[in-house]
């Protein structure tokens, strides 16, 4: 049962990204999947339901790779750089990869963000993981590290689409060099 759901959601996937959210539709979902058009309402009410499953997939691939990261033997300070670059990265190829989803991601990001709200939760425990552990070994230092992982989270967060826009392009700065401006802001701020 959990496979079918799954195929439905990948070939949904597919078909949004080649043919885009508005041309297509339950019954083209049904055909490509070749399952019927009972099944598939079985499983999603309308195509609202099945491209808010689609975002949530993408999105525990997201989750994944950065639970990789967390679960990794690195030093704190390490394991948060790596974070950071890892989930700009994914978050890219996420939307590049689902080319006409894409465009659907920057036009609809409200239907993107209710997708979101459980990964969002997910993260931030991750960020807190981090954070525990350099405060636990004396390499980070914060007044309270739930409070600084939601905002190190919506921080990033709010660089998603700028990063995956390339609007930062007009800087002249590799996209490499970029994530590391990125990460020593957050790390040591503009303090001198």
């Amino acid at each position: 049962m959990v496979k079918t759901r799954e195929k439905l959601v990948d070939v949904a996937r597919q078909l949004f990204a080649r043919v885009g959210i508005e041309n297509t539709t339950m019954n083209d979902i049904a055909i490509a999947s070749n399952k019927g058009r009972r099944t598939l309402y079985t499983y999603f009410k309308n195509k609202n339901e099945i491209y808010r499953a689609v975002v949530e997939s993408e999105l525990k691939h997201l989750y994944q790779r950065l639970c990789n990261v967390v679960n990794r033997d690195l030093p704190p300070e390490e394991k948060l750089v790596t974070y950071i670059s890892t989930r700009f990265e994914a978050m890219k190829e996420t939307v590049s990869r689902n080319g006409s989803l894409r465009a659907e991601f920057f036009r609809d990001i409200w239907k993107v963000e209710q997708a979101r709200k459980n990964i969002d939760a997910q993260e931030v425990e991750l960020l807190k993981r981090i954070l525990q552990e350099g405060v636990a070994g004396g390499v980070f230092q914060m007044p309270n590290v739930a409070v600084t992982a939601t905002i190190l989270h919506y921080s990033l967060k709010g660089l998603d689409v700028p990063y995956i826009r390339d609007n930062f392009s007009d800087l002249s700065v590799e996209r490499f060099r970029l994530k590391e401006y990125i990460t020593d802001f957050i790390l040591y701020g503009i303090k001198k």
